[in-house]
């Protein structure tokens, strides 16, 4: 039983019939094919860009090696490269030989690596460099279907199965009669999950899939152009492969591929795109790099403009006209004082801002709104191709995750879980039927483990996943994204966790934020700026503590944090407390840190 709500499904326009990616690429070389297409500098010899002809011509010569060293059509070959051209040439190349490309996270243990390997079989395995070779150890030696390892940097394996990424490139078979067999049905890509819980799964993404979601989302997003965008996450994920991949390939626009998310700050100042996807805390970061600096140097001025701007974005939301006066006032700020400040940081040439992946803090979006940027929020999960949801420019709601997109379905269920059915769905796990039939039920709706909310004007948010919340022992459920989004909004705060399943009262974990916190010391006059110092000096904590108090003032009593306890390290994907998109993985958070949080519970 579900709750039908007007509102609560959604268009059923398909955004495409029966096109194939290869089909797409074709239309997009005869109409920009001399254009800007992927630019990198994994090198230190600046950008080097390749136009749309020079991408799709070597990815056919690299599904021509392919098909001579034995590749098959349906055939898996997994990818581990960081964002660059030949990570892109090269999927592109399984795709014109018939296979199936599956990059992997480049973060993965060896031992997952193995599994992995071992449960998609691929034929052929293109990697980076030492690194990921590394990685690969264990499945090369036990993997029994690779016939084919490809390394794009360093010396060449000693490998009887061994080719360089030059010699793949360099292939000469005619892979026209393998790209007419394509079918919009046919697989597209297999995205492994980060496994937060358990072995990671592979999920299976058509054609069909990826050109609706992509296409309906260019459409409902009023993205009518070619843009500039940066390429930043793995293209194992999701959102990374819709934007960064296949939204550049159906609209012919330019990508700059960055490999090295440590790098975007730099980039951003390079590139200013007209198109910018972040994570929550990409921008949470952002957001906590500016405050520092208007805190370090208080202008009303600013302050103003920044009030004027968020006047003018609350005045839009939900389909709204601002005023003349708030329109003549926002321009006026926006002319004197924002868009010195968003030039600063790269995004003055800014169309298009989005985020997904985890719940975007509101706090966030209206910093962002104050600057004169509306970050639309979106929803959906590998299992759906990307967002179901989103807020576009004509119906946007701060706090939300929108609408339901084109082709899609959207309703909740009696105890409020988000199913989606749709064009979008995936057709099921990879080798795991059993996993398939419990995501998708006889009728097609597909559960995504969401707690969602619809309201009155049909937008919808997602109060937290349902295994995650927090039941307490008074039996009140708490979401505890809610509570790590309020105190994260300090700017102290790297990241937080909440726990309080089955006790009393709700505690928290928290980690510095390494770029802020030791400027704050400083400014204190703190000596030592190691965040293991930082997290024991008494004016710290106090500083937290005010933080956790002022988040509690937001929050119902049974939400309310009692204690807390400030780690001495950062959390990041290589000490697995985060996945490779910066999510929080709770029970590996829960796991390692018992003994902090049974000392909170003493």
């Amino acid at each position: 039983m579900v709750q039908e709500q007007p509102g609560a499904t959604c268009s059923k326009i398909c955004a495409v019939t029966d096109a194939t990616l290869p089909d797409i690429l074709a239309a997009t070389v005869a109409a920009r094919g001399a254009e800007a297409a992927y630019s990198d500098r994994h090198a230190d010899e600046g950008w080097r860009t390749l136009t749309w002809a020079a991408v799709v011509g070597q990815a056919k010569a690299v599904a021509g090696a392919l098909i001579d060293r034995g590749v098959q059509p349906g055939d898996t070959v997994a990818l581990m490269c960081s964002n660059r051209v030949e990570h892109v040439i090269a999927d592109l190349g399984v795709v014109h030989a018939g296979a199936v490309p599956m990059t992997i996270y480049a973060t993965l243990a060896p031992e997952t690596v193995r599994y992995i390997a071992n449960h998609a079989l691929p034929t052929a395995v293109v990697l980076e460099g030492q690194d990921q070779l590394d990685r690969w150890t264990l499945a090369l030696q036990d993997c029994p279907s690779l016939k084919v390892v490809a390394v794009i940097d360093g010396t060449p394996l000693d490998d009887p199965r061994a080719v360089t990424f030059e010699e793949l490139a360099q292939g000469t078979t005619d892979c026209s009669d393998r790209v007419a067999a394509i079918r919009a049905d046919d697989p597209l890509t297999i995205l492994y999950t980060s496994g937060t819980t358990g072995d990671p799964k592979g999920v299976v993404l058509t054609h069909r899939n990826v050109l609706t979601s992509v296409i309906g989302g260019l459409k409902a997003g009023g993205i009518e152009e070619p843009g500039v965008s940066i390429s930043y996450l793995p293209f194992a994920h999701i959102a990374e492969r819709n934007l960064g991949m296949y939204g550049p390939q159906v609209q012919g626009a330019h990508a700059y591929l960055v490999d090295d998310p440590a790098a975007l700050p730099a980039t951003l100042g390079q590139v200013h795109p007209t198109r910018f996807f972040g994570v929550p805390r990409v921008w949470e970061k952002v957001m906590a790099g500016v405050s520092a600096l208007l805190a370090a140097n208080p202008d009303p001025k600013v302050s103003e403009a920044m009030q004027a701007a968020r006047d003018w974005t609350a005045a839009k939301e939900n389909g709204g006209t601002p005023s003349a006066e708030l329109q003549a006032a926002f321009e006026q700020a926006d002319s004197t004082v924002l868009q010195g400040i968003r030039g600063f940081l790269g995004l003055d040439k800014l169309e298009w801002a989005a985020s997904a992946a985890a719940p975007m803090p509101v706090e966030v979006a209206r910093f962002f709104a104050g600057l004169g940027i509306i970050i639309y929020d979106v929803y959906g999960m590998t299992e759906t191709t990307g967002s179901v949801t989103a807020n576009v420019p004509t119906a946007f709601k701060l706090g939300t995750v929108g609408k339901p997109l084109p082709g899609c379905e959207i309703r909740l269920a009696e105890d409020g879980e988000i199913q989606v059915r749709g064009a979008v769905t995936t057709p099921g796990y990879l080798h795991n039927p059993e996993a398939t039939a419990a995501l998708i039920d006889a009728e097609g709706w597909l559960g995504t483990g969401d707690i969602g909310t619809l309201d009155e004007d049909g937008f919808y948010a997602v109060v937290d996943r349902k295994k995650e919340l927090i039941i307490t022992s008074s039996g009140k459920n708490i979401a505890p994204s809610n509570i790590e989004n309020l105190l994260k909004e300090s700017p102290l705060v790297g990241h937080a966790y909440a726990a309080g399943d089955n006790k009393s009262y709700v505690v928290a974990l928290l980690t510095l934020d390494p770029d802020v916190a030791p400027v704050v010391a400083a400014k204190a006059g703190i000596e030592g700026t190691s965040l293991a110092e930082l997290a024991q000096h008494p004016q710290i904590r106090e500083m937290v503590a005010a933080a956790i108090e002022s988040a509690n003032a937001r929050l119902s009593r049974p939400e309310q944090v009692k204690r807390f306890e400030i780690l001495a390290t950062e959390w990041t994907a290589e000490s697995e407390e985060l996945t490779p998109t910066l999510k929080l993985k709770r029970r590996v958070v829960s796991a390692k840190y018992a003994d902090v949080l049974d000392r909170l519970y003493a």
